[in-house]
């Protein structure tokens, strides 16, 4: 498709596993982020646990979490790092999860051209995240997973690169 593919999720004390079990059903290249690694296309980016991650000049950037206690804001640093330092396109996705991590960076986003996307209510285990990202008024879509994916495919077809 060509464009970055970066997971951010709420693991403060749990290390995930997902760079090992998502290249079981892709076919990119599945990394977890280290410090400085360079955001490239065609690949899955994974942040690692009890880290809050940020962008610049191109490439990540790794601080300490800056949320230890509750629920982190992982998603909202990130796309608040997104949205003031990267020049590329952008297409933000929430999805199902605790909290209200994410709702408030998305009008950052959308400031800078970017695409809001988030996880129909009904099809989300935990709709929290997708029901503050809706309630931010920042949303461009609501969709279910599948139209989410579809979606994607639709808009980097349309112009690249995209993240």
């Amino acid at each position: 498709m060509g464009v970055a593919i970066v997971i951010v999720n709420h693991l403060r004390i749990v290390a995930t596993q997902l760079h090992e079990i998502l290249p079981r059903y892709t076919k990119m290249p599945v990394e977890l982020i280290s410090e400085g690694l360079f955001i490239r296309p065609d690949r899955v980016f994974i942040i690692p646990s009890q880290r809050d991650l940020h962008v610049l000049d191109g490439a990540f950037r790794l601080k300490p979490i800056s949320k230890p206690q509750g629920w982190p804001d992982v998603i909202t640093v990130f796309l608040r790092s997104l949205a003031d330092h990267w020049n590329g396109k952008l297409i933000a996705v929430i999805v199902s999860g605790y909290d209200g991590d994410g709702a408030a960076a998305l009008c950052d986003i959308r400031d800078v051209g970017g695409i809001t996307i988030a996880q129909k209510l009904d099809t989300a285990g935990q709709p929290d995240m997708p029901a503050s990202a809706i309630a931010s008024g920042c949303i461009d879509f609501v969709l279910s997973p599948e139209k989410i994916a579809h979606e994607i495919v639709q808009i980097a077809a349309s112009s690249k690169p995209w993240i």
